[in-house]
């Protein structure tokens, strides 16, 4: 039996409430009986498709990733597509609305906005079922509950993707990380238009591939979903000549002929 977003409701602000979410999550995880992934790769939007030397995420390992609802959606939208669940863990501002333009399934999407300190439990908990979580830590993580996590993930064949923060330490024993940087929003002129597109560069680093692996997207494009961005337009190389009025000097008759001619019809 499954469980989505009608069976999952935000967590309460006190601390009680939340304890008794976590036990009933964890119920309803556990008449899930999720057998353990056979699954080397999860799938990534062709967009992404140069980004990793494998072309998918790792399945029973975790990534660091920039805290961008957008980048996390995308990083999302092709496993949903394939049918797999997931889960997002301490993001409240993450939009359903958002996850539907990217093609993810929100019946096949679980949502923890808001756990607080149990954010680490909640995850685990998720992890016995779900192959794809994205958990925005609310504290430092002890290094033994990090490694008791990380054995859960190979053992489960689950991949975890974790949002930096300033307030929390890098998180240990990743796979890698993949990053977004130089964003560009278009569609505004002086005073007037609105917001179409984002131009952004992802990058990925990964252990096994140190060296930085970069793409140029549109996150979000035009139609909500991450897109391929356009071959951007570069400066001209300058003229290897100077052209004066009302010709031509005699030292660069040289030029190719359709150049003269265009240069002394003004």
């Amino acid at each position: 039996m499954g469980i989505g977003l009608d069976a999952v409701t935000a967590l309460s602000p006190t601390s009680d409430t939340r304890a008794g979410e976590v036990l009933r999550l964890r119920r309803e995880i556990s008449r899930m009986q999720r057998r353990r992934s056979e699954h080397t790769l999860l799938p990534l939007d062709p967009a992404f498709a140069a980004l990793l030397p494998e072309e998918g995420l790792q399945t029973g390992t975790s990534y660091t990733v920039s805290p961008s609802p957008s980048l996390v959606l995308a990083l999302l939208s092709a496993a949903s597509q394939k049918g797999h669940w997931c889960a997002v863990v301490g993001m409240p501002t993450l939009g359903v609305e958002a996850a539907a333009a990217f093609g993810i399934d929100l019946s096949r999407l679980i949502l923890v906005p808001e756990p607080g300190e149990r954010w680490l439990a909640a995850t685990s908990a998720l992890a016995e079922v779900i192959p794809l979580i994205v958990v925005h830590p609310g504290s430092r993580a002890r290094d033994a509950d990090v490694s008791r996590l990380s054995a859960r993930l190979r053992d489960r064949g689950c991949t975890l993707l974790v949002t930096e923060s300033t307030g929390t330490d890098r998180w240990p024993q990743s796979e890698g990380s993949i990053r977004l940087h130089d964003p560009r929003w278009h569609g505004l002129g002086a005073g007037w238009g609105l917001l179409s597109d984002c131009t952004v560069t992802v990058t990925a680093q990964t252990r096994h591939s140190p060296r930085p692996s970069s793409i140029r997207v549109q996150l979000p494009g035009g139609h909500g979903a991450v897109e391929a961005a356009a071959a951007e337009l570069t400066a001209l190389p300058a003229l290897p000549l100077e052209i004066s009025s009302p010709g031509l000097a005699s030292s660069d008759r040289s030029a190719p002929p359709e150049l003269l001619q265009w240069a002394e019809a003004g």
